[in-house]
């Protein structure tokens, strides 16, 4: 990035002639899907809409939408897409060109997922990101009342990604250039400043995708919308009585970031999912970004405790468009060598 943080993130976000909504759903890679869907399904309390063989469907209770989550079998773990809704059909093909034009791998076709309809546009940024976008998909009727069927926290809805990313700065400024602002960032209080973490939105919350600095391109975390901090705990206690206490990998805790009560799980296959509550509207076109010292022992956690080597270290391998992993590159940063006594 040639200007400074600041004066990058008083750009804002860039006009663009196309309406990305907000992210939606994440197609992952799993060995095993009955093993998956009893942890999604059984313990997290996730709602199956459809099984289609090796395939299968999920979503939050406050969800009308198909799924947000779609497992599919193969052979390792690993991130096939992340989904974003566009407004029109034609946003489609603005961003096709959008993509092209910036050198990423465009597909444009008939959705391949089930319960979508109409065209989907699958993209892969210059930065290794497998995308897609889509305008519709099958509604369902609501379940959100039916409280007697609740399980697990239980999740409410898909809220966004996060993204480990050996080119922070870089993918900072791509996402700005799609139209996405930035609510909050964390960067050194060394010259020149650096960026080890940064959170971009386009919905009326804290963010759609999250940039965390590591090695990368890989997907750090998907995370699920709960309604109250007590889910969580209380989902904490069910994985506990469950014996599965091994699957809670940071947390519950408080970020000072977003403000969000979190927890952090870690599915069969490694696969990284936050429970998430708790942050604030952004909808206000004035919101000027937060930003937080890496140094400031609040900023990843608000209690000042330390997150595990695992968090900064494990993601999920992204698949390419020959379905083969993308090569990642490390960090030139990292935040636990900005020598802050508890780095959390």
């Amino acid at each position: 990035m040639s200007a400074t943080v600041a004066q990058q993130l008083l750009k804002g976000p860039s006009e663009v002639p196309f309406d990305i909504m907000r992210v939606a759903y994440g197609v992952l890679q799993v060995r095993d899907v009955d093993a998956s869907l009893h942890f999604y399904e059984e313990l997290l309390g996730l709602r199956l809409t459809l099984r289609d063989g090796d395939v299968a469907y999920l979503k939050g209770w406050e969800e009308r939408q198909h799924h947000s989550l779609v497992l599919r079998k193969g052979d390792t773990p690993a991130v096939e897409r992340l989904g974003f809704r566009v407004r029109t059909d034609h946003d489609l093909d603005l961003l096709a060109d959008w993509y092209a034009e910036r050198g990423g791998t465009v597909r444009m076709g008939d959705a391949d997922l089930r319960g979508m309809t109409g065209r989907t546009l699958r993209v892969w940024d210059h930065l290794g990101t497998p995308l897609e976008f889509y305008v519709a998909m099958e509604l369902l009727p609501s379940v959100l009342q039916d409280y007697h069927l609740h399980r697990g926290a239980p999740i409410m809805r898909f809220d966004h990604v996060n993204l480990h990313s050996s080119q922070l700065e870089e993918a900072l400024v791509h996402w700005q250039q799609l139209g996405f602002r930035c609510s909050e960032y964390i960067s050194t209080d060394s010259q020149p400043e650096r960026v080890t973490g940064a959170w971009m939105l386009r919905k009326p919350t804290v963010h759609d995708v999250a940039l965390t600095a590591g090695k990368g391109p890989r997907l750090h975390h998907l995370a699920m919308w709960v309604a109250e901090p007590n889910g969580i705990l209380r989902l904490c206690d069910q994985l506990g009585g469950a014996h599965w206490t091994h699957a809670i990998e940071r947390g519950p805790g408080r970020h000072g970031v977003s403000n969000a009560f979190f927890v952090y799980l870690r599915d069969p296959d490694g696969h990284r999912l936050e429970l998430y509550t708790c942050d604030y509207y952004t909808g206000d076109p004035d919101h000027v970004p937060l930003r937080w010292s890496v140094n400031d022992p609040r900023c990843r956690s608000f209690w000042g405790t330390r997150a595990p080597d695992s968090w900064y270290d494990e993601s999920s391998t992204l698949l390419g468009p020959d379905g083969t992993p993308v090569p990642t590159t490390e960090a030139t940063v990292d935040e636990r060598d900005q020598h802050s006594e508890v780095m959390a």
